[in-house]
């Protein structure tokens, strides 16, 4: 876990609930920090554990998984030479078990990188989730939304179901994007406790705010509360036309903040976003509950 965090979305440079995409230069496209040994190893012991839970696949996307693992096979090497090295068409990973090489494509790349992967494939109802590795869950299942449309997918989020202005946002912003351009997003929340597989079925999600207790007090809560920052990639295949949607977990506990230069700035602009939060989007992010002492600490923090 780093001294301060790598990315701090959540300074209001990334909203919640918007799109807030960005260029993505692809020389940053997989980034890695010192939490990479244990990532990986947490990654096999989650897919040994939990299984078709975390990895699923459409039988004809084969093709487009080993499109992936090709270009992560280009660029580790290129990229990250200390941790990649390649005999031939043979990617080995420093200080890492040799992978069965049995495993489908995309589980297989799952496992040489940080980041969660999933393939997106434009079908005439959307474009749907055909494959996916996700050993770090945001608080969704993967199983659940497997063979379901962009649009399906983003029923329990506020104003971005089927129907909605943003809905149709993203659905033109998958149909346009080109493969020499593709693009970056943060998207953040808080959990209890810091673990990286962090599911949670649709049911659960929608349950009402007034089920959801507060999870912290106020001696706990720079200890327990953990921000949870997704880094999201978007990337156009150049030969199968699917999406690759990759996602990256950091998680900080609340109290790194205090360590940070610019806390202050970052602790207020915190703050006024969660107390901007809406009923329905507290409810989604499962704040109802805390969202006061949360605000308080970071107050506190900020010296108010």
């Amino acid at each position: 876990m780093a001294s301060t965090p790598a990315h701090t979305p959540y300074d209001g440079s990334s909203k919640l609930f918007a799109i807030g995409l960005k260029p993505l230069d692809l020389d940053e496209w997989i980034e890695i920090d010192d939490t990479f040994d244990f990532h990986l190893a947490e990654k096999r012991r989650i897919h040994a554990q939990y299984g078709s839970s975390v990895f699923v696949e459409e039988p004809d996307t084969r093709a487009a998984q080993a499109e992936v693992l090709a270009l992560l096979v280009d660029h580790l090497p290129a990229r990250h030479a200390q941790h990649y090295k390649t005999d031939g068409a043979r990617l080995t990973v420093a200080g890492q078990p040799e992978i069965g090489a049995g495993l489908p494509p995309l589980h297989i790349a799952s496992l040489l990188v940080q980041e969660d992967l999933i393939l997106m494939r434009k079908s005439a109802e959307g474009w749907r989730l055909v494959a996916g590795a996700l050993c770090f869950p945001s608080s969704w299942s993967l199983t659940e939304k497997f063979g379901k449309t962009m649009q399906d997918i983003h029923i329990p989020v506020p104003a971005f179901g089927p129907g909605t202005r943003m809905a149709g946002m993203i659905e033109r912003i998958f149909d346009n994007l080109a493969v020499e351009l593709p693009v970056e997003r943060y998207n953040w929340s808080i959990q209890a406790g810091d673990a990286l597989y962090h599911p949670l079925s649709d049911e659960q999600r929608i349950d009402r705010a007034t089920m959801r207790p507060s999870r912290f007090n106020d001696k706990n809560i720079n200890a327990s509360a953990f921000i949870r920052v997704e880094r999201q990639t978007l990337r156009k295949l150049p030969v199968s036309g699917d999406i690759l949607f990759t996602i990256r977990i950091f998680l900080d506990p609340l109290a790194v903040l205090s360590r940070h230069d610019e806390r202050k700035r970052i602790a207020i602009s915190f703050a006024a976003q969660l107390a901007a939060l809406d009923e329905a989007q507290l409810d989604y992010k499962g704040l109802t509950g805390d969202r006061d002492r949360l605000v308080s600490a970071l107050e506190r923090l900020a010296g108010l």
